[in-house]
């Protein structure tokens, strides 16, 4: 049959329509897709679940109704221990905060103003201060007005009551959304297609499941750590610091900056500093030899600044969701990014030696070491460079 090269770069412009008619479509409902996003992601993680069940004989439905029971339980359970948790540790703040103030006002800013030899008038304190409620009372003020908005009020309730609804039918219905979508793919590029979605499952679930118990445990063990320390905003310090660990270092860097502080605040002394010191530390080496190579491992391969870009990229395209889909969608491109260096090595692109470039050259010279064994090389030389120049060198 003759091959048609026209038709080849149609269906590929054809193709690349398509995938930029579907990212649109995204960027414009961003807004509107979150809340079947998070779905999406909860009815992903609850698959395996379900197919388990499947394979010990369970209906489908009865599968999924069990899951998402279960589900259902442990989210309302963290909930009835957290919020109070939260509550007390946010009350503990605000009770706290003039001591902050007073802390920054009268430590902090002369110890700067000491080791930088600034100028005193340079770090106003009373004026820092001033802004710095000012600017605390504004946001207290837009607060309320968001809190006291109708429009927000309803589209949240509608956001809680959508999110488990849509996630109990895309979870029932899985199996089914997936062969559907294998069906309607291009037969001409199925089976490539299946293969990066076989490569980009297995690296999700490493990294989705398996981060989610890293930022877990350390959430925990920072928390429990700086309590025992007797730090009163010590669980909430933890809690924050693991969940912002799915960024790397950022969890910690924000953990033991708000730990120094507080200690310092509350404390003052070398003994209970030493020993948050030492949380974080044995956090740092708990995290990096134990938790990331036993439940994420290093199948995932993204650089620290690969997660620091695609997470604020993804906010700035597409706000909160854009976050929350920024290290899964970083993954499956990282898969791409494999599958396409793959293919270029092994196109003539990559393979094809070219013709040889008239200004250079390459010559062979011959090398005197310092213990006067001599010896051949073979370098790349200027066409026009005297060989014997190149040799004595």
């Amino acid at each position: 049959m003759h091959h048609d090269p026209s038709r080849d770069i149609a269906r590929r412009w054809q193709l690349l329509a398509i995938a930029a008619v579907l990212l649109g479509l995204v960027w414009l409902l961003a807004p509107v897709i979150m809340p079947f996003a998070i779905a999406a992601m909860l009815a992903y993680l609850g698959d395996p679940l379900a197919d388990r069940l499947e394979r010990l004989g369970l209906g489908r439905t009865l599968a999924v109704s069990i899951v998402f029971v279960v589900l259902l339980l442990l989210t309302a359970g963290a909930l009835l221990l957290l919020v109070p948790l939260i509550a007390r540790q946010v009350q503990n703040v605000v009770e706290n905060f003039p001591r902050y103030l007073e802390w920054t006002r009268d430590t902090a800013l002369p110890w700067l103003q000491h080791k930088l030899h600034l100028d005193p008038h340079a770090l106003d304190t009373d004026r820092l201060m001033a802004m710095l409620k000012e600017h605390i009372g504004s946001v207290g003020s837009v607060l309320g007005k968001l809190s006291r908005s109708g429009v927000g009020a309803v589209m949240w309730l509608t956001n809680l009551v959508l999110i488990p609804v849509v996630a109990f039918y895309l979870l029932r219905d899985w199996d089914r959304l997936v062969a559907w979508i294998d069906r309607m793919l291009p037969r001409s590029i199925q089976p490539t297609v299946a293969h990066l979605a076989r490569e980009s499952d297995a690296v999700l679930g490493a990294f989705v499941r398996g981060q989610l118990l890293v930022m877990l445990a350390l959430g925990v063990f920072y928390g429990a750590g700086l309590g025992l320390v007797g730090l009163s905003v010590g669980p909430l310090i933890g809690m924050v610091a693991g969940l912002l660990s799915f960024v790397p270092y950022l969890g910690f860097i924000t953990g033991f900056g708000a730990a120094i502080i507080a200690v310092l605040v509350q404390y003052g002394d070398w003994t209970h500093l030493l020993l948050v010191c030492g949380v974080f530390v044995v956090g740092q080496l708990l995290e990096g030899y134990v938790l990331v190579p036993r439940l994420v491992g290093e199948k995932i391969g993204l650089h620290p600044v690969a997660v620091i870009f695609a997470v604020l990229a993804g906010g700035y395209l597409f706000g909160f969701l854009g976050v929350l889909l920024a290290l899964p969608a970083a993954s499956v491109i990282l898969v791409l990014l494999r599958y396409l260096n793959e293919r270029y090595q092994q196109s003539g692109l990559y393979t094809e030696p070219g013709p040889e470039d008239p200004v250079l050259a390459e010559v062979d010279v011959t090398v005197t070491t310092p213990d006067g064994q001599q010896g051949t090389a073979s370098v790349v030389a200027r066409a026009d460079d005297d060989g014997d120049a190149g040799a004595s060198r």
